[in-house]
C-alpha cells in the first residue's frame, strides 16, 4: 500500500508518501480500498502537533474515507468484501488501504458517489450533531451560520435548510456568499467589509439569531455573541479564524444565552447509535437531493500537503478530496 506519513510534527509540506506493507485486519476489523478521503482542518492540525489529540509517531494522517471493503477480520457481521462503505477513523486515511474497527465503518446506500460519502462523517457528522442533539434547532428558528462557504459552514447552510429554519450566511468574500446562497442561505453578508452587528439587526429586525454556527472563532466570535437573540445557543465549532475568542462571561448571563461546545468525534464514541442515527438521516437527505455536499477539489495523495496548506489558508470552499 501506499500512505502519506507524518514522521514528526510540522509543515504539512513535511509529508512524504511511502510503499507499506498491505494491511491485515484483526478480529472485528476490516480493510477498505480507499477511493477518496475527506481533508479537514484538524488534520492538518494534527500533523502540526497542534490538535487536542497528539498520535505516537509516525503516522498517517486522515480522519475519513469512503471505499471497497477488500479484507473482513473475524467476527465481522454487517459488513463484507466488496461492498461499498464509508470509515471515519480518525487517522489512516490518507492512504491507498485503511484498516478500521469495524464499528467505525458504514455501508454506502446505493449510488452513493465515493467522494460525497467521503466527506460527509466529520464536516456533516459535525454539523447533524452539533444543529440537532446540541442546539435543538427547530423549525421556523433563525441560524447565523460564520465561515458559511466552507467544509462545515457549508453543511450546516444545507442542513439548516432542511431542518426549516431561515439561513444567515456570513463569509469573507462576495463570491464566498454567493456559494452559500446557491446552497440555500437566505440572506448574507460579507463579515470582512460589513458591520457585522448592524447587518444583524437590520435581518432579524433587531431580535438576533437564535443559533450561531461557528467554525471560525477569533475576531468575529465576539461581535456575534453579542448579537445573539434571547436564549440563544451559540455553537462552538472550531477557530479556522486562527485566535481562539475569550469572550466576557457577563454576555451569556445578559443574553440568556447559551455557550454549547460541539466535540463531535467524542460523542460518535460515546453515542455510536446516536451517531449512527444522525448519519442514517443525512445519508437520507443526499439521496434524496435535499442536501447537497460540494466536492470542489481533489488531490492525488501526493499533493495531499497542498489540499492540508490550502484548508490553513482558507483557499477551499466546500470540501476537498484526496482520491489515492
Amino acid at each position: 500500500m501506499r500512505a502519506l506519513i507524518c514522521q514528526t510534527f510540522d509543515q504539512p509540506e513535511t509529508l512524504t508518501v511511502q510503499t507499506q506493507p498491505d494491511p491485515t485486519p484483526s478480529a472485528n476489523e476490516v480493510v477498505l480500498e480507499v477511493k477518496a478521503a475527506g481533508v479537514n482542518y484538524p488534520d492538518a492540525l494534527m500533523v502540526m502537533g497542534q490538535y487536542q489529540i497528539k498520535p505516537p509517531l509516525p503516522f498517517v494522517p486522515g480522519a475519513e474515507a469512503a471505499g471497497i471493503i477488500c479484507a473482513v477480520g473475524e467476527g465481522v457481521k454487517h459488513l463484507k468484501v466488496g461492498q461499498r462503505a464509508v470509515a471515519f477513523t480518525g487517522l489512516g486515511a490518507f492512504a491507498s488501504h485503511l484498516k478500521a474497527d469495524a464499528a467505525t465503518v458504514m455501508p454506502l446506500p446505493e449510488g452513493m458517489d465515493f467522494e460525497v460519502a467521503a466527506t460527509l462523517p466529520l464536516a456533516y457528522g459535525t454539523t447533524m450533531h452539533a444543529l440537532v442533539d446540541r442546539a435543538q434547532l427547530r423549525e421556523g428558528e433563525t441560524l447565523l451560520v460564520l465561515g458559511a462557504a466552507g467544509g462545515v459552514g457549508l453543511a450546516a447552510v444545507m442542513i439548516g435548510k432542511a431542518l426549516g429554519v431561515r439561513v444567515i450566511a456570513a463569509a469573507g468574500s462576495d463570491e464566498k456568499l454567493q456559494l452559500a446562497r446557491e446552497h440555500g442561505a437566505d440572506e448574507g453578508f460579507n463579515y470582512a467589509t460589513e458591520d457585522m452587528r448592524e447587518r444583524l439587526k437590520t435581518l432579524t429586525g433587531g431580535k438576533g439569531p437564535d443559533v450561531i454556527f461557528d467554525p471560525v472563532g477569533d475576531k468575529y466570535a465576539e461581535p456575534a455573541f453579542r448579537s445573539i437573540g434571547w436564549g440563544g445557543r451559540y455553537l462552538v465549532i472550531g477557530f479556522a479564524g486562527g485566535e481562539i475568542p475569550r469572550l466576557p462571561l457577563n454576555l451569556p448571563l445578559l443574553k440568556g444565552a447559551s455557550l454549547v461546545g460541539v466535540f463531535w468525534g467524542e460523542f460518535a464514541r460515546r453515542d455510536p447509535a446516536a451517531n449512527a442515527r444522525n448519519l442514517a438521516r443525512l445519508s437520507g437527505w443526499v439521496m434524496d437531493g435535499t442536501v447537497k455536499p460540494l466536492v470542489s477539489q481533489r488531490y492525488s495523495l501526493e499533493d495531499g500537503p497542498q489540499a492540508m496548506r490550502d484548508l490553513l489558508e482558507r483557499r477551499v470552499t466546500g470540501k476537498v478530496v484526496i482520491t489515492p
